[in-house]
């Protein structure tokens, strides 16, 4: 009977050993294997959800790490406060130009400075900024209410305005996001959202810059990058983009994160933690598929095979920046922070990138951006001056 008993086992044994076939070899299976290089303090990511604010999402975080950086704790700042306001800024110069001008709830770092300076900034706990039912952002009804009334202002062919069309305006934002607090208390200490920007954030906006790279202006001076959300006509300075990949560099380096804007619609940039710029051109040859298989894939299916491990990528030069921002390739689609540098299996280096679309994907919440990719689809950063390489600073007069 034993004798039985392990000749069983022996055959159970073998047949699984078959049936697992070869082993897999470790970086097959995983496609991109990441190793932290450098990695710089983040609070905990966020979830704009159905709400196009990743412009206040992508600063406040970024603020919210200078703010680690400082010394000065943790803190998470209200993203609606900021919105509030800026939107209710966005209909008066909407309506000033009588509909001739950009009302959309996209937006850019320079709202968030804006709003800042001007009305100061309240934690989370004092505007949460949702008041109908849901648990996170939407504003799918928001942004059709309000912009049905500001077009209803602006291009209504009337002769002249009433004192309270404002009112308006502000009520449908009270309505939806709340209203933004005159005084709060926080840690049992009340204060005004300007008194809690000076006296307990103490951020200096005078600090931090918006860098860019583009030949259709001078390099070394500032220029108002030509996109609809840049609605402040806000400045930025103009580098080269091996100065301005050198910036980045050097501002992770040493200690410093910094906010990104930049374009996600390439089809690299993948929805679940990974942004590349494969050589599309070589895709058959690089994923080992014949012409005729690649060449009937579907979009979506080469963006698959392109993005399931580690390729060639392009060589990104000036050239081709610039040619894909006047064609409309390159656009102002997503904000997000830029903390930390990662290496690949191959030694290739990637940039870290918190995200704001919640914690769900492979690396919860978190992107790895090849420096491709970022020196081709970058359209600004927001970043501290005192992170920019002392050669770099002095081009640009600070």
């Amino acid at each position: 009977m034993n004798k039985l008993i392990a000749i069983l086992a022996m055959g159970i044994c073998f047949s699984n050993v078959y049936a697992k076939g070869p082993k897999k070899d470790k970086t097959e299976e995983e496609g991109f294997v990441f190793t932290t290089v450098k990695e710089n303090p983040i609070t905990s990511i966020k979830d704009q959800n159905q709400s196009s604010t990743c412009w206040s999402f992508s600063t406040l975080g970024f603020f919210e790490s200078e703010l680690l950086r400082l010394g000065k704790g943790e803190f998470d700042l209200s993203e609606m406060f900021v919105v509030h306001h800026t939107m209710e800024d966005r209909a008066v110069n909407y309506v000033r130009y009588h509909g001739d001008a950009s009302f959309s709830p996209g937006g850019s770092f320079e709202d968030i400075v804006y709003c800042y300076e001007n009305y100061g900034m309240v934690p989370q706990e004092a505007m949460p900024g949702i008041m109908y039912g849901d648990s996170l952002p939407n504003h799918n009804e928001l942004d059709a209410v309000a912009s049905g009334y500001v077009d209803a202002i602006a291009k209504g062919k009337l002769k002249k305005l009433s004192p309270v069309w404002k009112n308006g305006v502000c009520a449908i934002y009270d309505t939806y996001l709340g209203k933004c607090p005159e005084q709060f208390t926080y840690k049992g200490k009340t204060y005004t959202p300007r008194t809690f920007a000076d006296e307990v954030l103490g951020l200096n906006m005078d600090d931090y810059v918006s860098l860019t790279s583009y030949t259709h202006h001078p390099f070394y001076k500032q220029f108002s990058i030509e996109v609809q959300d840049n609605w402040r006509n806000a400045l930025s300075y103009n580098l080269p983009i091996d100065e301005l990949m050198a910036v980045m560099e050097n501002a992770i380096n040493n200690g410093y994160t910094f906010a990104w804007g930049a374009d996600v619609s390439e089809q690299g940039f993948t929805r679940n933690g990974v942004a590349v710029c494969p050589d599309v051109e070589k895709g058959a040859e690089l994923t080992g598929s014949d012409m005729a298989h690649w060449l009937g894939l579907s979009p979506a299916d080469k963006r698959k095979e392109l993005t399931a491990k580690p390729l060639p990528e392009i060589t990104v030069t000036q050239e081709m920046r610039q040619e894909a921002f006047d064609n409309w390739e390159t656009t102002d689609d997503h904000g997000m922070v830029i903390y930390g540098i990662a290496k690949d299996q191959n030694g290739k280096e990637y940039f870290m990138v918190k995200n704001s679309w919640g914690t769900e994907g492979k690396y919860k919440g978190i992107w790895y951006a090849s420096k491709t990719f970022v020196a081709y689809k970058t359209m600004n950063i927001l970043v501290h001056k005192k992170a920019i390489p002392a050669d770099i600073a002095k081009k640009l007069g600070l």
